[in-house]
């Protein structure tokens, strides 16, 4: 017999990621079990209305050595919420949701859209976007292949 445990997906503690519906085929993440919910590197961003509902485009660099490769995204805002940053500074930021690739499998989490120029990893991947579905080994890194 197997448990829940078993099924669940091994990483460690950075993976490379695809995030298909933002036209992100690969970013490299942070595996981060001290932060509640993910986070990705954004700029310029402009909410604006679609169909009576708020939306927000942005820009992102999913390559964290060079600013070159830019991807313009929108996407539904599904929350704004005041985030504290490592450093206990809070932030509003917004909200949304979008599949998440990791090996072989998907699903959707929520992300929140900050300025992470500065930040080592472009994205942060939290507790909320693991729960119930990854098991962390805290001294291994990329046991998942990188999709091309």
């Amino acid at each position: 017999m197997t448990s829940d445990v078993d099924q669940r997906l091994h990483v460690g503690w950075k993976e490379w990621a695809s995030l298909p519906e933002l036209g992100v085929t690969a970013i490299e993440v942070k595996v981060d079990t001290g932060a509640k919910t993910s986070a990705i590197h954004s700029f310029d961003l402009e909410p604006f209305e679609k169909d009576g509902e708020t939306y927000v485009r942005f820009g992102l660099h999913p390559d964290r050595h060079s600013s070159e490769n830019e991807i313009y995204c929108e996407a539904k805002v599904v929350d704004q919420r005041v985030v504290s940053d490592s450093g206990g500074h809070k932030e509003l930021r917004y909200v949304i949701e979008t599949p998440i690739v990791l090996g072989d499998q998907q699903w959707p989490i929520q992300i929140t859209l900050t300025s992470r120029e500065n930040m080592a990893f472009r994205m942060l991947l939290g507790r909320q976007a693991m729960k119930n579905r990854i098991l962390v080994q805290a001294d291994a890194r990329h046991l998942l292949k990188k999709k091309d």
